[in-house]
């Protein structure tokens, strides 16, 4: 078994929407989570290669993403981004390559349990 379908599987696993965005904003990877809030929820088709601000479109949005991705790029900490109409936390977290390099974040999910 290679590498790539073990990690695919283990992403894949994760019972929340994981989304991998390159440096340039666009989209690379969705699991399947994703895929389904994407997709069939929200009604985008074809994300992959797409940029990110198909799905975050407005002024607003676009900013506070290239803010905090920016942020993030500096001190490589995970930046805490909103909380979504589902009551799920969204996050961007720095993803780097074997030389420490920055080639881009996921945006993740999580449930937001504070009452």
């Amino acid at each position: 078994m290679d590498e790539r379908t073990i990690m695919k599987g283990i992403l894949d696993s994760y019972p929340d929407p994981i989304v991998f965005v390159d440096n340039d904003y666009i989209i690379r990877f969705l699991n399947r989570y994703a895929k389904y809030h994407y997709y069939r929820e929200r009604g985008y088709k074809d994300l992959i290669g797409k940029s990110l601000f198909d799905c975050h479109n407005n002024e607003t949005s676009k900013q506070h993403i290239q803010m905090a991705y920016e942020k993030m790029k500096k001190d490589g900490k995970e930046v805490f981004v909103s909380v979504n109409i589902r009551n799920q936390r969204v996050y961007m977290q720095g993803v780097r390559n074997e030389e420490g390099e920055l080639i881009g974040f996921i945006e993740r999910f999580e449930l937001n349990l504070q009452k």
